[in-house]
This record gives C-alpha cells, structure tokens and sequence, in this order.
C-alpha cells in the first residue's frame, strides 16, 4: 500500500507516522517563564540531532484556541532555555503526570511528585529523578504548517548523568539506564532489555567476503 502524503487526511498521518517510525525516545522538557515559574511536559517528536555541535530537536505541536502556544514553547521563547530530562522506566508514571493538561495554576511537577535541582549552565529547572538531563540553549525554531507546530534546535550546554551508569572510559551501561521509549499511539512504550548486536560492517571486509564467495 502507498499514499500521496497530501491526500491523507492529518489524522491519518498522524497513525500512520506514530506506528511505524518506532520506537521513539522521550523527551521530559523542563522549562521556565520569565518569572521563574517551572513547567514539565513530555515529548516524543524529539531526538538528538548532532555531536558537533551537540544538537537536540523537539517538535512542539501547539492547540487551538486564544493561547495557541504551549507552555513549554512559550517559555522557551521567553528564556531561550529547557532542559530535556531522559524518562526511564520508574518515571514513567510521573511522566504521564507531566502530559495531563491541568489548567495554569496547577504545579505539575509538584503534583507528579518529582523534585527539580538548578540548571548549572541556564536558567531552567531539571528533574532529579531521571537518569540523564541535558541543560539546552535554542540556537533557532521554525513555525511550520497547522497547529502552531514548532521545531525547536537547541545546543546541549551541559550534561547531567547519574552516578554510576557511566565508567571512567565513559562506557555507558544501557541496563542501569533503563530508558523507555514510545510506541503507537495506545499508550504503548518499550524498554531497552530486548535488544541485538550486529557489528558494523567494513568496505575491507565487504570485499574479502565477496572474493572468498564462490
């Protein structure tokens, strides 16, 4: 089966991207407005972009109505800050805390039970519950299509990692991290346990095998 992307209706996109593009890692973003008042949302449209420089990517859809912009984008464009806080699998009940969409004076990093300590490097809030917290300034943001859509680059400044996961050689011990990532759209995550190896192939190698091939 195939589709013109523009004969399907938005909705149908939306199934057909969210179920097939799997699994996606999950971005807990912490923010603050100019008066320094924190907010936490997740998000899944979200991964890391580059290593040179460190680079993140969030999409952030907005809603309709008088304040299109979510919390989230908003503070951004107020601060040029957040923080992307990793989700493991003991934050994910809190992380779903974090999605409900309570009205403006409900804390609810207060009301999912999570504590935040300071950005080292920006002036926003991170979570010290998860595992890897990575401080972001906005390098630049794209307004796109419907919904008040916004793309959201941002330049990791500071890394945050919990004691233990990472060695001296800053081998990174994947179990210890235990990260979840985001399956379909039926509330369906997964974890890291189930995983394989296949070790990357070399041109050498690819043209021993080929000459050695009867």
């Amino acid at each position: 089966m195939d589709w013109a992307a523009a004969d399907l209706a938005e909705r149908d996109l939306y199934k057909l991207l969210v179920n097939t593009v799997l699994p996606r890692p999950i971005a807990l973003v912490t923010t603050a407005n100019a008066e320094g008042r924190a907010n936490a949302a997740p998000f899944s449209f979200f991964n890391v972009f580059s290593h040179a420089p460190p680079l993140v990517v969030l999409g952030i859809e907005g809603r309709s109505g008088e304040a299109p912009l979510k919390d989230t984008m908003r503070n951004i464009r107020a601060t040029g800050c957040f923080v992307v806080n990793l989700v493991d699998r003991a934050l994910v009940e809190a992380m779903q805390v974090c999605a409900i969409d309570f009205p403006g004076d409900v804390d609810e990093i207060a009301t999912a039970g999570l504590t935040t300590a300071p950005g080292v490097s920006i002036a926003a809030p991170r979570l010290a519950a998860s595992p890897v917290q990575l401080e972001c300034r906005e390098t630049v943001s794209l307004s796109l299509g419907t919904r008040h859509r916004n793309l959201v680059v941002g330049e990791i400044s500071h890394i945050h990692i919990r004691d233990g996961i990472v060695d001296e050689r800053l081998h990174v011990d994947i179990d210890k991290l235990d990260l979840v990532g985001r399956l379909h759209g039926a509330d369906w995550y997964v974890t890291l346990r189930d995983r394989f190896q296949a070790p990357r192939q070399t041109l050498d190698g690819w043209r021993g095998r080929v000459r050695t091939t009867p």
